[in-house]
């Protein structure tokens, strides 16, 4: 596992099994797990129109030296796929179009994060287990341009906006969000995970945390030689007196770092 920032994967390279098709734009995540749904690619003149969504089902490794990620497939199974208006949201008839065509499990099929499981199932030969439960969920689906620079608002006052967004490239899910408190303590950066995250205001462009003020400020501070490393992780929740992701999210033993 390892942990990256939203803007710094911004421009990396894509490489699909027979060529290039592009950079990295942004991303689309939910507003549920918060967990990236797609990667969207900007591919320049080649597929202009029209915004072309990789789902972390076709991603690969992340190579940060080089600076680029793979993609699992052909450009032309990517230019067949279902087309998305580049000025239209992502709607559900279209997810369901897209997952259908490149025949992955829908992971708004049961409640984990990823369907049936907590964590992405790249093996092909376990899709034929995922079922759609009862416990399936309607996604509504952001985009970190979008939610960058939102209002950050604790129990007893707003306390800066949001700079950044940290994902796990293993799971894609974002784990932390970077908040930048200049107006309110100079110069402070810190982290705070969507899970103490009480609620977001979409038409205010406010997230709302379950935290104080107070509480906040003493929290260990995050700058750009921070190393996310478990121990750092672990202070910080230690902090909060709250446990973290790790601890409820349980895999397969190859899945663990």
């Amino acid at each position: 596992m390892i942990l990256s920032k939203a803007k710094t994967l911004k421009g990396y390279q894509l490489n699909s099994l027979d060529g290039e098709i592009g950079k990295v734009e942004e991303f689309y995540f939910d507003d549920s797990h918060w967990t990236i749904r797609y990667l969207v690619a900007d591919t320049g003149n080649w597929l202009t129109g029209r915004q072309v969504l990789i789902s972390p089902y076709a991603l690969g490794a992340v190579d940060r030296e080089e600076k680029l990620i793979s993609v699992d497939l052909t450009r032309n199974q990517i230019e067949n796929s279902p087309s998305l208006d580049s000025d239209k949201p992502v709607s559900q008839q279209f997810e369901t179009d897209y997952y259908r065509y490149y025949g992955w499990p829908i992971y708004w099929g049961a409640p984990y994060m990823w369907g049936n499981y907590p964590y992405l199932e790249r093996d092909s030969e376990q899709w034929k287990n995922f079922t759609t439960g009862e416990k399936a969920w309607d996604p509504h689906l952001r985009s970190t341009h979008q939610v960058t620079d939102y209002h950050i608002q604790a129990i007893n006052g707003e306390i800066g906006h949001v700079e950044d967004f940290i994902i796990d490239d293993e799971t894609w899910a974002i784990r932390y969000l970077i908040v930048n408190t200049r107006n309110w303590w100079p110069g402070k950066k810190v982290l705070l995970s969507p899970r103490w995250i009480e609620k977001v205001s979409w038409e205010e462009g406010k997230v709302f945390v379950n935290l104080r003020r107070e509480a906040i400020k003493e929290a260990p501070e995050y700058t750009e030689e921070s190393l996310l490393t478990r121990d750092y992780e672990t202070g910080l929740h230690r902090h909060y007196k709250l446990h973290g992701y790790w601890v409820d999210e349980k895999s397969p033993e190859k899945h663990c770092q």
